[in-house]
């Protein structure tokens, strides 16, 4: 690829890639109808200006403004130029996004940034899937990003960055919403301690054990997350994950098997 890089949303994500590539000698055109180009990229002032001329078009926008941003940035598309979508959406939304780029006959890329942008930038790691993975990685990674191609249709990056981030995210609430109790009950550093030894120690059994452990013991650990809440209450702190584990264990207490066999899971839906 000869021609420029499109990046839509200069915020702190798009600005920090706009940035990156600029430096590493990449031609970078940028649009967004509230933040200033960085120093180096072509400002423009709509999507459809940004693509024309761009072989790669980067959506570095929001769930909400991506297809907004796709079905605007169409009409200055050249014949053969890719559209990537990093922003976090799900799965579906990708498939939708896609269908509209396969409509107009524009080759599509699902990109999931898998960690945080600042501090990284353009080395971020990135996941792509769809029919124009390939060319994602093939034109950044030279500037030094690490866009690693999965086979699949788009969504499929999106499933594995939200699947991450359920248990990522989740993890931080928990050790949030304990910290807070724990400071309001006068031994934050010790369960800071506790806290950090569990996930120095975690191995690959950690994961089997917990698992195990919710099922087998869902009845008296329903009991025990519902005193943990009572306690957080006592306390004046909000006790949004303790009562979400509460009820989760009230659910896995239903379940016959108390370790059902993949690929039933007693979470899903009907």
């Amino acid at each position: 690829m000869t021609g420029a890089i499109a990046v839509l949303g200069l915020g702190e994500a798009g600005g920090a890639l706009a940035r990156d590539l600029t430096a590493a000698g990449a031609a970078v055109r940028g649009y967004d109808p509230a933040v200033a180009a960085p120093e180096g990229v072509v400002a423009t002032r709509s999507e459809a200006e940004a693509a024309d001329g761009a072989d790669l078009v980067l959506s570095v926008n929001s769930a909400s403004a991506a297809a907004g941003a796709l079905e605007a940035g169409l009409a200055g598309l050249r014949t053969g130029a890719a559209w990537a979508d990093l922003n976090t959406a799900s799965p579906g939304t990708k498939r939708r996004l896609a269908a509209i780029a396969a409509g107009h006959g524009v080759p599509f890329a699902d990109v999931a940034i898998m960690a945080p942008v600042p501090g990284r930038g353009l080395r971020v790691p990135m996941l792509a899937t769809g029919d124009a993975a390939g060319t994602v990685a093939v034109t950044l990674n030279p500037f030094g990003a690490a866009v690693e191609v999965m086979a699949g249709e788009p969504g499929l990056a999106a499933e594995r960055k939200l699947l991450r981030s359920v248990f990522f995210k989740g993890l931080s609430a928990a050790v949030v919403e304990a910290l807070y109790a724990a400071r309001a009950a006068g031994c934050e550093d010790w369960l800071r301690k506790v806290v950090t030894d569990e996930l120095t120690a975690a191995n690959a059994s950690t994961v089997d054990r917990l698992v195990d452990g919710s099922h087998r013991h869902a009845v008296r650990r329903t009991a025990e997350m519902a005193a943990a809440a009572g306690m957080l209450g006592e306390l004046g702190v909000r006790a949004d994950v303790a009562n979400a584990a509460r009820d989760q264990l009230a659910h896995l207490g239903t379940v016959t098997d108390a370790r059902p066999a993949r690929p039933r899971d007693p979470l899903a839906g009907p």
